[in-house]
């Protein structure tokens, strides 16, 4: 029996953390916990910094092997034996491993060096949420750009509001030509940022697809609520992207109805930093035959798509044919609504 029990404790022992993992990244909010890593192609490439780690051995000599850590001036400064201090940041292992064999080649003939990194920690994960399926943290230990990132966070949800927010916290350590600029100390209080558009990013456009920085955060935007009521085909919420038409919005609730009077829908806009509405009235039946430009709606917009009078030309046969058969029934009903600032478009 105890036997019994104690394997049952090793199965949830090993089960757990994989349980623990599928919560977090099922989270719509808050990134996984661990870093979560992109492939290894160019790694080799990667340069040094403060806070990684290195192994270093000297063939022969047993005594002066010792895992160093980069100090934060970029230098491995505590080898045996050695005062002057090693640079280190932005060269690879094997341009350190040729200085520290030089280093010892004054006390030791021929010195033969070998360096390892075991620890790459000098550049912080990039973040990634809001709108992706996976909010992640994804190491940093080569030159990645946006869309690895997105691909490694799930992709888009359909709330994604069409554009990407890069926000920068750390300057660039070991800059290329062209990124001197980006090496500067950056101010806390106003952390450089660009904005960059889902769809060009798609379209495989370059200044679209930027380097990310490790200490990056990287904001897929979501999308606020426009409601669609009234003479619609389905009545619903649906999410404001990138200049969101009037005519995209029908469309993406099925179009209008046979009784839909679509000279004259309503736009309930809430005015800001105030109580009330505007009403602007627009005339979809113009915007379909091209006589009048789209209509770019806002968040929060309420778009009513009215029904035409019974006695209308398109609904004049269903009401006469309704009135024979004693179905009409309270056809004649009225409402109002005293909602101020009535717009014509």
């Amino acid at each position: 029996m105890k036997n019994y029990l104690l394997l049952i404790a090793l199965l949830v022992s090993l089960t757990l953390p994989t349980i623990v993992v599928t919560q977090e990244q099922s989270s719509p909010s808050m990134p996984s916990q661990g870093p979560e890593g992109v492939d290894g192609h160019g790694i080799r490439n990667y340069l040094l910094g403060p806070g990684d780690v290195l192994d270093v051995r000297v063939f022969g000599q047993p005594d002066l092997n010792a895992i160093v850590e980069i100090d934060t001036d970029g230098n491995v400064s505590s080898l045996p034996f050695l005062e002057a201090p090693i640079p280190a940041r932005c060269r690879n292992e094997k341009e350190v491993q040729r200085e520290i064999a030089k280093a010892y080649s004054k006390y030791i003939k021929n010195a033969q060096v070998s360096v390892r990194i075991i620890e790459r920690k000098s550049r912080m994960p990039a973040t990634v949420y809001g709108a992706v399926r996976v909010p992640t943290r994804v190491d940093m230990k080569r030159r990645v750009r946006l869309n690895e990132l997105m691909t490694a966070s799930g992709g888009f949800t359909e709330r994604a509001s069409g554009t990407i927010q890069v926000i920068h916290t750390e300057p660039v350590m070991c800059p290329q030509p062209g990124e001197e600029a980006d090496a500067a100390p950056i101010d806390g209080n106003n952390l450089p940022f660009q904005v960059v558009k889902i769809a060009d990013l798609k379209a495989g456009k370059t200044q679209a697809n930027p380097v990310i920085r490790p200490g990056d955060y990287i904001i897929v935007t979501e999308a606020e609520p426009v409601y669609m009521i009234g003479s619609v085909m389905a009545p619903q919420g649906i999410f404001l992207r990138d200049q969101l038409t009037l005519s995209r919005a029908i469309a993406m609730v099925g179009g209008v109805r046979k009784e839909a009077k679509s000279s004259d829908v309503r736009v309930f806009r809430q005015k800001p930093g105030a109580t009330d509405q505007e009403i602007i009235s627009v005339d979809y039946s113009a915007i379909k035959k091209n006589k009048k430009p789209d209509f770019f709606l806002q968040a929060y917009d309420v778009v009513e798509v009215g029904e035409a009078s019974y006695f209308s030309p398109g609904r004049l046969g269903p009401t006469l044919l309704g009135a024979v058969s004693g179905s009409l029934g309270t056809v004649f009903t009225s409402g109002g609504s005293n909602i101020a600032n009535k717009v014509i478009y």
